[in-house]
């Protein structure tokens, strides 16, 4: 489909996230943002969460600290999502992953993400013949992962980015934004335990992702931060009998950017210089102290940076490690974005092959533009059970 305003649509309501972020509400915006929406059918069943379950292809989103509990000694992975599906058909989020744990305590893996906004005509009036092109974002992650106990793994994440959204023109430059992230993450996996009426296990992980510098899209804009973020969740596994397994998981997340300043106006509806100069110093603020910044500098004290963290719950059924059936909700405060949906989810694995899907419901006055849409994901693993564990 060749849609002539999609990309103007798709500026504006970045820009109308911004004017967001200069009311009372003050959503943290971002650069890159495809970095944060879930490519995994798996995860997005259970709310969008991964950080804490059991090791899948897909960890690399989530939890790369997670490959070297995996019981496959190398796995494959593709995952496609549907986007803005009421608006284009041609939107689309796809993601291939690869990982090999080559001995007991070590792993690799590797990912490709790439967001295609599909054709965009360009033209100054109706009659004028359109001219198209194919704004683009994508990033190349590279992991390492290292089991430093039994029970306990850490890794760390290298990540290029390359945004090119920019839309050409002959006064201004047409070439794509570029910058660099690293992740932190780690990953407990406790030994199964035997209670009254079923065995269980723990497990946990945390995680910091795209640590780095703002991304700039032309010399006369203002840079943006990068989506970094703070994982943390828990998951517990019911092991009812040998067939039948529920595992429950929760997470928390927070974004690491620096909240908008409060903004006032005069009686001419213009910026106050109290507020010009706080706007300033939001904009210069270094990518790495705004990190440290960002746990305590809400305008509106504690209660307002308690809403700037999302939650997530999800519980997953297994039958015979065979059939699998997943819920799951996210919850977002309505000052900070107000993302809140439902999500269900479907996995099938047959030998090497699993194969997952989920579907989202907009629980949220505010439309999810992943609402109404079908995501897949597709695993290859490969030398499946070369490990055991406990």
């Amino acid at each position: 489909m060749k849609h002539t305003f999609l990309f103007t649509l798709l500026i504006a309501l970045g820009a109308q996230q911004i004017a967001k972020a200069q009311d009372n509400r003050r959503v943290v915006v971002t650069g890159v943002p495809f970095l944060m929406i879930s490519a995994d059918a798996r995860a997005s069943g259970l709310g969008d969460q991964g950080i804490a379950t059991k090791a899948d292809a897909f960890s690399q989103q989530w939890n790369p600290a997670k490959y070297v509990f995996s019981e496959a000694q190398q796995g494959v992975a593709l995952s496609y999502t549907p986007y803005l599906r009421e608006i284009a058909d041609d939107i689309n989020l796809a993601q291939l992953t690869y990982f090999n744990r080559f001995n007991e305590r070590s792993s690799v893996s590797a990912s490709l993400r790439y967001f295609g906004l599909g054709g965009v005509e360009l033209r100054e009036t109706a009659a004028q013949v359109p001219r198209e092109v194919e704004p683009n974002e994508f990033a190349l992650d590279v992991s390492y992962a290292l089991r430093l106990s039994d029970m306990f793994s850490m890794a760390v994440t290298g990540r290029y980015i390359r945004s090119d959204l920019k839309i050409p023109s002959d006064i201004s430059d047409a070439s794509a934004a570029n910058t660099f992230a690293a992740d932190i993450s780690m990953f407990y996996q406790g030994e199964e335990q035997v209670y009254k009426e079923f065995n269980g296990r723990w497990r946990a992980g945390a995680s910091i992702s795209n640590i780095g510098p703002k991304i700039k899209y032309d010399d006369a804009g203002s840079e943006n931060f990068l989506p970094t973020n703070f994982k943390a969740g828990v998951g517990f596994d019911f092991i009812l009998d040998a067939a039948n397994t529920i595992g429950i998981f929760a997470e928390f997340n927070k974004l690491l950017v620096p909240t908008p300043p409060k903004l006032e106006t005069d009686e001419n509806g213009n910026l106050t210089q109290e507020s010009q100069d706080a706007l300033i110093d939001y904009n210069n603020t270094n990518e790495f102290s705004g990190i440290f910044s960002s746990w305590g500098d809400a305008p509106d004290g504690f209660s307002e940076e308690l809403k700037e963290f999302t939650w997530a719950l999800g519980a997953e059924y297994w039958y015979e490690n065979s059939f699998a059936l997943r819920v799951g909700y996210f919850n977002e405060a309505e000052d900070k974005g107000y993302r809140k949906y439902l999500t269900i989810g479907a996995g099938f694995k047959y030998s090497s092959i699993t194969i997952d899907a989920s579907y989202l419901f907009s629980t949220s006055p505010v439309q999810n533009p992943l609402e109404g849409t079908l995501r897949f994901g597709l695993t290859f693993n490969i030398n499946s059970g070369a490990y055991y564990e406990y």
